[in-house]
């Protein structure tokens, strides 16, 4: 899974897409992230953070056009989300969802067009 990283006031937040099997969605995910390993940093192309248990989950239901997407907050310890990291969170969701529906769009089949009225017998 890759993540999305974002710096925000000196820490490191990821949001993370998978496919929750069980929720038959797509989920979405925002933890914070901490440092990847320093043995990393000699790779090319290495992450520099790594994300962390997830805090908050939007779960877009991919499969039922009636479903409505959810967020689930997970967790024992207190979450401070700054407001901007809470903004770039919601975006990715809402692109999230406007996928899943465009999809159910596409997969819809086509009502037949009207015939015009043609010459009576």
């Amino acid at each position: 899974m890759l993540a999305e990283v974002r710096e925000h006031a000196g820490r490191h937040y990821a949001v993370q897409f998978h496919y929750a099997l069980p929720d038959n969605s797509w989920a979405v995910e925002l933890s914070e992230a901490a440092p990847a390993p320093a043995a990393w940093a000699e790779t090319p192309d290495a992450a520099t953070h790594l994300p962390g248990p997830a805090f908050l989950v939007a779960l877009i239901p991919d499969e039922d056009p009636a479903a409505e997407p959810t967020v689930c907050v997970y967790g024992p310890a207190e979450h401070v989300i700054p407001y901007e990291i809470m903004r770039w969170f919601m975006e990715q969701v809402a692109d999230q969802v406007e996928r899943c529906r465009s999809g159910f769009k596409r997969s819809e089949p086509e009502a037949p067009e009207p015939t015009p009225p043609g010459p009576g017998p």
